[in-house]
C-alpha cells in the first residue's frame, strides 16, 4: 500500500462522490482508479459493459480483471 499525492480540488471531489455513493473516500478512490484503468484499456466498451465487468470482479472476489473483460465482451458479443 502506498500514499498518492492528488490535488486539492480532486480530494473534495472524491470526498462529495464518496458520500453521494455511500464509500469511503478510498473505495471511492478505487472505484474510480478500477473504472478508470477499464476504461483506458478498453476504449471499445461502452459504459454498461465497464459496469457489468465491475459487478462481475466484486461477485468474484480478487477474480483476475483481464478474464472478467473476456467474460464481458463474449456476453456482450453474443447478445
Amino acid at each position: 500500500m502506498g500514499i498518492v499525492k492528488i490535488s486539492d480540488l480532486m480530494h473534495e471531489n472524491l470526498r462529495i462522490a464518496s458520500q453521494a455513493m455511500s464509500r469511503s473516500v478510498n473505495a471511492q478512490a478505487e472505484h474510480w482508479m478500477k473504472l478508470g484503468m477499464l476504461a483506458e484499456l478498453n476504449p471499445q466498451l461502452s459504459q454498461h459493459q465497464l459496469a457489468q465487468a465491475l459487478v462481475r470482479l466484486e461477485l468474484e472476489g480478487s477474480a483476475d480483471i483481464r478474464q472478467v473483460l473476456q467474460t464481458v465482451t463474449q456476453q456482450e458479443a453474443r447478445g
